[in-house]
This record gives structure tokens, C-alpha cells and sequence, in this order.
């Protein structure tokens, strides 16, 4: 039997409880400022190097909040649509509404339904206070007593701005959705200032039931709308409630929240704008969460990146695009490094609105090179002594066997020049001599020189072979366009920098500080690379800058990287897709984007050529029979020449310089072993080969080819090959039966001198028994 506790003594007991609650509540109720700094926005928002919004990132993926927002910040529809829907006396009582508690408990008498007598200071109260919610969407007698404690206590120590304000901030609405800026960016995709009265309406129908069907929402905004004196605005309510429901159900709740890129959920050409750089924020936040835990992020993060050179570069990218309309080109990225500190000053990781890929980050994704690596290579030679600027290598076709078959480089234009100069070849961007000087440097030497300048070439040099000269190998933009900032640093390589908290990355030295001054010098000649461009072309500057295009196998990627004194910029177009573009090439896709940054960044700031390094020289150089206009040419201490003329029956190239080396039509042989080279080299295998031999196919069909050419690519005369220093047979071309081992090919004249040698690698298991190393191999 259940004993009856007296009226007076319950209520004495309540009161006593009240009072206890209230004590309590009055020292644990936090400060208005205290709550407002304890605020943080689910995303991190990303600041450029002056502290202007760069774009925003989601970060907390349990609630989606935006920034706090002031009360006068807040339109004065939705202000206005809250009070009038949880809180009318809001302004007259103390926190508690006691009209409102004599309603509800006659309504309670009366088993009928009312608006209820909780008010919006003790609703924020409860938001403030875990222990005051209600558990299953009902409270206890302690918690309803400690509610109003804590909201007399609120009355009593903060404003009635300060306690609408903070609602507004923390009251949970639909979804993940917490407050009013979170709620009306992702349903209405606009800030809360510009909230009409219908939308105003919406949200605030949102706070009693978060996650009504859109029906439901509509009537109870219809009410509010009728109480605010604007009931004609229910025409056409619940369409409009089952869009806007639908937009945010739409919106990503994924790395970016609110960092307005086009085609993401609620986001209007307003947000759009507002996120100006979406992929160098997330590239940047990754890079803070590797050096710390996820909740030590700051709640603002400043990048090295500048707003307005970014606008700058974005809108340049997107109007070179849409002159391209027909070309079928639609994404492109711009990289902005400043030359001595790396730092990243302009991101655009795709075209925006004109990209099926937006979000993309085409700045960081692996695309085919082309010919921009051609510099690299051609420096290494350089560094290494096979090659001089005034070289002359052959520009004619030529068929280098591989172990897939026969690899025959072509031009771009599908025309030969015939003899050229290193000069020449490498500012036309001739193919065939750069495929002639990776047979000299080696695949393997040149792919581990672009490891070491931070490209990341994921496999062996022999798997890309000699179409790595022509950048077979996929590649990301900001890599390269920071190995391209190696060169401007006079060969010094280092990491970018994105955010400004992070020490600048120590350079280290990579290639040679003269081959990078002859590169350059290079690259900044619009006569050498007259023969390809033009005199007049987007790569001609009115200031010193190198520069050089690329584009990839059948017009997927191109490409225009250069440098001036201070910064270095790199352009990407293509598509996402992959698919071809139509006779777009790197002059014309890229190099009109990259004309206009420069310009931008040389509006007002000269560039002057860099200082030759020591170890440098300028020569007077002249051809015989006008092969190229005589000019003063640049050469690393002890290979200047003073004439180069083309003569032998081969077709010889050789120099008539005093003192220098001689220069011929394979000057890498020479620079290779140090001797006169004559008139033959090794044609194949290249040096650095690995052959990889297979139990299961015969040893005959196993056979290694030696051939060589003299020059101009005839079949070599009166020559041996020695195998490890034996003789092994005399020819142009002989078949050698190989075995595991590293083993080393000698060219031998008549009279036994070295013309050329070459090291080779064989693995796998040995077939049977070879022929022992002084005779041919079968």
C-alpha cells in the first residue's frame, strides 16, 4: 500500500530542493564570454598570409556548427520568428515564464495541448547544462527545479541579447545542424543576416522537431508566418520546405563543410566566392595534422598563400579555358612559389565551375610529364661532361631496341632539324636529341636525379625506359613546379611551405650550380627556341624568366613551368578525365596562363638575370657552313669551344676549339671514358641495362644484341667488343649469350682503344653452362 506524503510537506520539500538547485546553480552558471570563447566551429577556417578567408574545412564530424554569430548579425525575421515561437513574454519575465507555468498546468488539468511553459533561458540553460536535458525526451521534477534555477541565475548575470544570442548559436536544429549559421548555409546557403521571413520561419519550425518530414515543417512554419503577420507567405510553403529539406540533406558531410565549392549541397555563388583556395586549405590541414593530434588544431589556420594573387591566378585559369571552348579542355591548376622560402602563394587546384571534377586537386594529382623533365636531364648531362650547350646532336630518327621491342621517338611536329646544337634542341623541345642524351645519362642515373629533386617516381628507371626523356612518368604539379624552383635556387633543392607557423625547408644542393645557370641561360633564350615558338610567343616576358612547355602522349596533359628571379610558376591543363584535348598544346593551353601570372607578379617588381655561378664562362662560338648563328655561348670550366663544324664520311660532328674537348656527333662516349671517341659508340644495350633471364624460354631465344653506330647512326666499322676485359668478338653487331652478374661492354678500335663502354646487369637463373667470357656467346 502506498503511503501518502501531506500536500504542505511535498510542497515544503520542493521548495527546500528549489532552493538548494538555485544556490548551486548560481555559481555553476558560466559567463556569457565564457561560453562564446568556448565555442569552436566544426571546421577550421583557413586564412591566407594577411588573415583574409581563404575557405573552410570540416574538422568535427559529430555536430555541424558554424561560426558564432552576434545577435545583431542575426536578421531580424528570424530573431523575431524564435520569440514568437518558444518564448513571446521572452523580454518580460526572469527567466521563468509563471503565466506560462499556469497555462501549461490548467492545460495539464484539462488533458489538453499548449506551447508549454519552458523558456528560451531555460532551454539555453539546458543546452548548457548536460545534467539539465531531458533523458527520452522527458525530465525529472530535480532537473525541471534546476532548469529554473539556472535560469533565474542566467537573468540575473547575462543580458537579453546575450541569452537570445547564445540560443541561437547552440540550439540543435535539423540533422547534425547546430545553430542558426550552420543551419542557414546549409539549407538556404546564405548567412544569417539574409534570412527572409519564410525562411526564418522554416528554421525556427526546426527547433521542436529537428527531423520532421517536410509536411509537418511547412504547417508549423505557416503558423509561425500567421503570428508574424505574413500569412500570405504560406502559398506554395511545403514545396519550397521539401527543397530546401532536400538541399541539406544533400550537403557533404565530408572533408568540406562550408568551403563553397561549386556543385557541393547549399552553397551559392556568394559561398562560391568565399572559398578561394578549398584544395590549399585541405593540402594545408593535412600537413598541420601530421605534426599534431587532431585536437590541438587551431581553430584558424594561415597559410603562406596570398587572396589576391589568388583570385588572380584562378580567374586567369578560367578564362584561358573558356577561350579554349570547342577544345574539349575543361580542368587546369596554377602553382605560385616564392623562390627563396618555397612558399606556396597561389593554389588553384582546378577550374571551378568548369569542371565536371571540381573537387579534384589537380595541383597534387599524378599526370604524364612530357617535356618538362627535359631540363632536368639535360642538366645532368651537362653536370656530368657528356654534353656542352653547343653540342650537336642528331636530330634524325633513330631505333633503339628495347626488351619490349623497337623504341622510335618522334617530334612533336614530326620533322627532323638534322644536326643541333644541346642549345637548340633543348629550347625547341626536340625529342629525338633528348632520347639520344638519355641513352648517354642512363635511365636509372636519371630517375634517381629526379627522386632527389622530390618527384615521386614510384618505379625503376628501366621500367620507364628511354620515354622518360619525353616524361613518360606521372608526376604532380606542385612537385614539379618545386623542382623547377631547384634550378631558380641554382640547382639548391628544399620542401614548400603552406602554413605560415612552419619553418621555411633548408635547401640542400642537388645538381650543379653552373649546369643549372647553363639550363636556365637556356630557357630564357627566345632565339633557340625560335625554331619551335616563334620570337613572339605567351613565353616571351619584357623581364628575364625560363621557361619551358610540355606536352603529354596524344595531348592529355600540358604544361608551362618557368621562373624569374624571385618566383617560380607552373601551369597544368587537361582533363580529369583523361581524355584528349584537341590541338592544345602547352603554348597555347598553359603558357597564356602562366604569361599572365608572371605579368601579374612583375607589374611593378623587375627580375634580372642570376649571376653566373663559379665555374661558368661565356665563349665566342661560331659553326662552320651557318649549321647555327654565331653567338656567345656559356660552358662549364674545360669544355669551352670556339668552332663546331659538322665533317667526316659519317657525318661526323666535331669542334675546332682550342683546349676543349672535342665535340662529336656522340660526344657522351667521350665524356664517358675520357678518350677520343673516334668515330663509333655503343648503340645498345644502354648502360645501367638489367636483363632478367628466364629459365623457361630457350637460351638461344635468350640472345643480348651489341650493337654500334658511328655517327650519324651508320652501322661502326673496324671495331671489337670486349666482355669484362676479354675479347669477346669483333663487329658491329654481335649476340651474346648472357649470365647472371654485373658485367661491363668495351668498343674497341683496331688499334685497341676504348670508343665506349657501358655497365649491364643480368638476373635470374643461369640457362646453362655459357661460353666462357673470350668467346662469343654461341
Amino acid at each position: 500500500m502506498t503511503r501518502m506524503v501531506p500536500p504542505r510537506r511535498a510542497l515544503a520539500a520542493a521548495c527546500l530542493l528549489a532552493g538548494v538547485l538555485a544556490a548551486r546553480m548560481a555559481h555553476a552558471v558560466p559567463g556569457f564570454d565564457a561560453v562564446k570563447a568556448g565555442w569552436r566551429s566544426a571546421d577550421v577556417v583557413v586564412l591566407d598570409r594577411h588573415g583574409e578567408t581563404l575557405a573552410r574545412v570540416r574538422e568535427d564530424f559529430q555536430a555541424r556548427r558554424g561560426d558564432w554569430v552576434a545577435l545583431e548579425e542575426i536578421s531580424p525575421a528570424m530573431r523575431h520568428a524564435i520569440v514568437l515561437s518558444e518564448d513571446r513574454r521572452f523580454y518580460a519575465h526572469s527567466g521563468i515564464d509563471w503565466q506560462g507555468v499556469a497555462a501549461a498546468a490548467w492545460a495539464n488539468l484539462w488533458n489538453t495541448r499548449t506551447r508549454g511553459a519552458s523558456t528560451l533561458t531555460m532551454q539555453l540553460a539546458g543546452l548548457l547544462d548536460d545534467n539539465l536535458r531531458r533523458p527520452g525526451g522527458q525530465r525529472s521534477l530535480a532537473q525541471k527545479l534546476g532548469q529554473a534555477a539556472a535560469a533565474a541565475a542566467l537573468e540575473r548575470g547575462w543580458s537579453k541579447a546575450q541569452i537570445l544570442e547564445a540560443y541561437l548559436n547552440l540550439v540543435p536544429l535539423r540533422g547534425e545542424l547546430v545553430g542558426v549559421a550552420a543551419l542557414s548555409q546549409a539549407l538556404f546557403g546564405k548567412v544569417p543576416g539574409g534570412l527572409d521571413a519564410r525562411e526564418s520561419a522554416l528554421a525556427v519550425a526546426l527547433v521542436r522537431a529537428p527531423n520532421a518530414p517536410a509536411r509537418r515543417v511547412a504547417q508549423r512554419a505557416c503558423g509561425i508566418l500567421r503570428e508574424m503577420g505574413r500569412a500570405q507567405e504560406c502559398a506554395g510553403l511545403e514545396g519550397f520546405a521539401q527543397l530546401v529539406l532536400l538541399r541539406g540533406a544533400r550537403a557533404p558531410a565530408g572533408a568540406a563543410s562550408l568551403d563553397g565549392m561549386d556543385g557541393m549541397g547549399g552553397m551559392d555563388d556568394k559561398a562560391a566566392r568565399a572559398a578561394l583556395a578549398p584544395h590549399l586549405a585541405r593540402a594545408a590541414l593535412a600537413q598541420a595534422r601530421a605534426v599534431a593530434p587532431r585536437s590541438a588544431l587551431p581553430a584558424r589556420l594561415a597559410t603562406t598563400a596570398d587572396a589576391g594573387l589568388q583570385r588572380v591566378a584562378q580567374a586567369s585559369l578560367q578564362r584561358h579555358l573558356r577561350e579554349l571552348a570547342g577544345r574539349q579542355v575543361e580542368d587546369g591548376a596554377v602553382v605560385v612559389l616564392d623562390n627563396a622560402s618555397g612558399d606556396v602563394l597561389a593554389y588553384v587546384g582546378s577550374s571551378g565551375v568548369l569542371s565536371s571534377a571540381a573537387q579534384v586537386d589537380h595541383a597534387a594529382a599524378l599526370r604524364q610529364a612530357g617535356s618538362t623533365l627535359k631540363p632536368f636531364l639535360y642538366e645532368q648531362a651537362l653536370e656530368e661532361k657528356r654534353l656542352t650547350a653547343a653540342s650537336l646532336l642528331d636530330d634524325r630518327p633513330v631505333n633503339l631496341p628495347t626488351g619490349g621491342g623497337l623504341y622510335v621517338p618522334q617530334n612533336y611536329d614530326r620533322r627532323y632539324a638534322g644536326w643541333v646544337s644541346m642549345r637548340a634542341a633543348l629550347a625547341s623541345s626536340l625529342n629525338v636529341p633528348a632520347v639520344r642524351t638519355l641513352v648517354m645519362v642512363s635511365p636509372h642515373r636519371f630517375r634517381q636525379r629526379l627522386v632527389a629533386l622530390g618527384l615521386p617516381l614510384s618505379e625503376a628507371g628501366d621500367y620507364y625506359g628511354y620515354s622518360l626523356a619525353l616524361g613518360s612518368a606521372d608526376v604532380p604539379l606542385l612537385a614539379l613546379t618545386n623542382a623547377y624552383r631547384a634550378l631558380a635556387n641554382g640547382g639548391r633543392y628544399g620542401p614548400v611551405r603552406m602554413r605560415l607557423e612552419a619553418a621555411p625547408g633548408k635547401l640542400r644542393q642537388v645538381m650543379s650550380p653552373a649546369a643549372s645557370y647553363v639550363v636556365a641561360d637556356v630557357l630564357s633564350d627566345r632565339h633557340a627556341r625560335a625554331r619551335t615558338f616563334g620570337l613572339d610567343s605567351p613565353l616571351t616576358t619584357r623581364y628575364w624568366s625560363a621557361v619551358k612547355t610540355g606536352t603529354s602522349k596524344d595531348m592529355r596533359d600540358n604544361w608551362c613551368i618557368g621562373w624569374s628571379e624571385r618566383y617560380t610558376v607552373g601551369v597544368w591543363v587537361g582533363n580529369a578525365s583523361g581524355a584528349s584535348m584537341h590541338e592544345v598544346s602547352g603554348v597555347s593551353g598553359a603558357a597564356p596562363v602562366w604569361h599572365e601570372v608572371m605579368d601579374t607578379l612583375h607589374r611593378s617588381l623587375p627580375s634580372a638575370p642570376p649571376a653566373p655561378p663559379a665555374g661558368v664562362q661565356r665563349v665566342a662560338l661560331r659553326f662552320d657552313g651557318d649549321l647555327e648563328p654565331a653567338r656567345e655561348e656559356v660552358f662549364l670550366a674545360g669544355t669551352a669551344l670556339t668552332w663546331v663544324r659538322v665533317a667526316g664520311a659519317a657525318g661526323e660532328a666535331v669542334d675546332g676549339g682550342a683546349g676543349g674537348p672535342k665535340q662529336r656527333g656522340r660526344p657522351a662516349a667521350s665524356a664517358r671514358v675520357g678518350v677520343d671517341a673516334g668515330v663509333a659508340a655503343i648503340a645498345s644495350p644502354a648502360d645501367g641495362t638489367i636483363f632478367a633471364l628466364d629459365p623457361d624460354i630457350p637460351p638461344a631465344a635468350q640472345r643480348v644484341w651489341l650493337r654500334a653506330e658511328a655517327a650519324g647512326g651508320a652501322p661502326a666499322r673496324g671495331v671489337g667488343w670486349r666482355l669484362d676485359g676479354q675479347l669477346l668478338a669483333r663487329g658491329a653487331e654481335v649476340a651474346w649469350l648472357p649470365w647472371p652478374g654485373r658485367h661491363q661492354f668495351e668498343l674497341v678500335s683496331a688499334d685497341g682503344r676504348v670508343l665506349d663502354r657501358v655497365g649491364v646487369e643480368v638476373r635470374g637463373a643461369v640457362a646453362r653452362t655459357p661460353a666462357p667470357a673470350g668467346r662469343p656467346g654461341g
